[in-house]
């Protein structure tokens, strides 16, 4: 039997069984012509040695099991030599598991110390979630004249860099929701922030809009546009990490709340800041305004809800 053959039998390659042999772990006995003849015993040995790698056994450990089948034994592991073998092995796994489990313990205790220092607020905020105590806004009549009005010619920079004009939008329906601020995870909301009613949840508030987006184009929505007083490269943080499928505007000057009379308030460390509330905006016009808007984590639907119920100036997306 050449050695092709042998590796073909045994599932290795011949370079595999060149190396058992100068190993002293496969003998080939040699025809007058200097060519190797392997033999069945051969084919059982390198097929051995091979089970006993998938193991974690290595073949300069093989030799007891070789030694075991050259004695006439069908298994390699009949003898008492080759259980030592395997006792050695497992040995060897429970120290390997010791000391990734002590290196393991070792990272564990410095992410703790790491975050514990780095974390400003609870190592339980989310601002993916809301709380469930938080104050509900009531309407204070601040977008009862918004229905009707036309969007003003203002434009401003977007999240991905391009600019927006507002008093251009595309024809059809598209939806712009203003929001306070988005948190950052490891960093500080304002303070008494979860007490101002309807502060809370914007992030909430644009992953809900990403999941309904196909929704909103599929009622005929052509365009939908978070809006907020953060700056372009803030926003488009929020946008990468979110994965949002639209684009924020900034308005760090609070030209749309001059232009429209929208509402604001201000927050620790935060003069001036954008009242959350949404325009369905028709052809340039506003035609419908969702104010005040609670919970923020479930408004993408309720923008939905109204779409569905009128479907008057929905058009193909």
């Amino acid at each position: 039997m050449r050695i092709g053959e042998v590796a073909r039998a045994a599932g290795v390659t011949p370079k595999a069984v060149r190396y058992y042999e100068s190993l002293g772990l496969v003998s080939p006995m040699r025809e007058p012509n200097g060519y190797r003849d392997y033999s069945e015993h051969d084919v059982r040995v390198v097929s051995e040695i091979k089970l006993l790698m998938s193991v974690g056994i290595s073949p300069s450990r093989a030799q007891p099991f070789v030694d075991c089948l050259a004695s006439g034994h069908v298994h390699g592991d009949d003898c008492p030599a080759s259980l030592a073998v395997y006792r050695d092995g497992i040995a060897g796994i429970d120290a390997a598991i010791a000391e990734l489990s002590s290196q393991r313990a070792k990272l564990q205790r410095l992410l703790d110390g790491g975050a514990n220092r780095h974390e400003r607020t609870s190592m339980a905020s989310d601002y993916t979630t809301i709380p469930d105590d938080l104050p509900i806004p009531t309407d204070d009549g601040a977008a009862e004249h918004l229905p009707g009005r036309r969007l003003p010619a203002i434009t401003l920079p977007a999240s991905d860099g391009t600019p927006v004009d507002l008093g251009r939008l595309p024809a059809g329906r598209s939806i712009v929701y203003f929001y306070p601020l988005t948190g950052v995870p490891g960093v500080d909301l304002p303070e008494g922030w979860d007490a101002i009613p309807g502060a809370r949840g914007c992030s909430t508030e644009a992953c809900d809009f990403r999941d309904h987006f196909d929704d909103l184009r599929s009622l005929g929505v052509v365009s939908v546009y978070g809006a907020s007083s953060q700056d372009p490269g803030y926003q488009d943080e929020v946008v990468q990490r979110l994965r949002l499928p639209f684009t924020m505007i900034s308005d760090e000057g609070f030209e749309l709340a001059a232009g429209l009379d929208l509402p604001t308030f201000s927050a620790e460390g935060h003069p001036r800041l954008y009242t959350r509330l949404t325009l369905v905006v028709l052809d340039g016009v506003i035609e419908h305004v969702f104010y005040p808007i609670f919970p923020p984590n479930t408004h993408a639907q309720q923008v939905l809800d109204w779409l569905r119920a009128h479907p008057e100036g929905v058009r193909s997306a």
